[in-house]
């Protein structure tokens, strides 16, 4: 029962004195997260313009197709092209990203953070789906402003909704052609079985 007491009086003294040691957390965090809800709430009500202001001058986008965009006016046309054009393919998009942890911060002007993300997406073919995917994004800070330099979104390459529906099309697809050459073989030897009776 002393041992005991004792552990819990050491336990008690340890407490403070790791919390105390605990490093206070850099304000570039807080600023950090205020971009990201700001970029995000940007993105989700489609405001092109407050969301191409979170972006380096000289930024590079790497999208979920793999395709890449340079510099904010490559990113409105990338966003237009898939959203408003006369050829778009998506009707609405919505992202809610997660960070993995902490940006790691590179002295007091660069870091790079990276998490995941839960996209829905709702195609001008009417189908809708969701898309986990990754994402990196290393940012800068240019005369007390933090700013997208670069970003990346990639989803996984064997799991997800796109190569799914493309898996199930193309079993429909060879299941059609099957029964269609069924029934093509069997007129064909009807048609030849009615040539030699007559």
């Amino acid at each position: 029962m002393k041992s005991l007491v004792c552990l819990a009086v050491l336990f008690l003294l340890a407490v403070p004195a790791s919390a105390g040691a605990q490093q206070a957390e850099d304000p570039a965090h807080a600023q950090l997260r205020a971009l990201r809800d700001d970029l995000v709430d940007a993105m989700n009500k489609r405001d092109v313009d407050r969301l191409l202001s979170h972006l380096h001058p000289d930024v590079v986008v790497t999208w979920q197709n793999a395709e890449v965009s340079r510099k904010p006016e490559g990113v409105r046309a990338y966003i237009s092209r898939m959203l408003d054009g006369p050829n778009s393919v998506v009707e609405s998009f919505t992202t809610a990203p997660t960070v993995d942890e902490l940006t790691v911060l590179y002295g007091g002007d660069a870091g790079v953070a990276f998490g995941s993300s839960r996209d829905s997406f709702r195609l001008r073919s009417g189908q809708s789906f969701e898309l986990t995917s990754r994402w990196t994004a290393t940012v800068v800070n240019e005369g007390g402003s933090w700013k997208i330099a670069a970003f990346h979104s990639s989803a996984g390459l064997f799991d997800n909704p796109l190569l799914a529906a493309a898996q199930r099309w193309a079993m429909t697809a060879s299941i059609v052609a099957l029964i269609a050459g069924f029934g093509i073989g069997f007129l064909i030897s009807r048609i030849g079985q009615r040539r030699q009776r007559g």
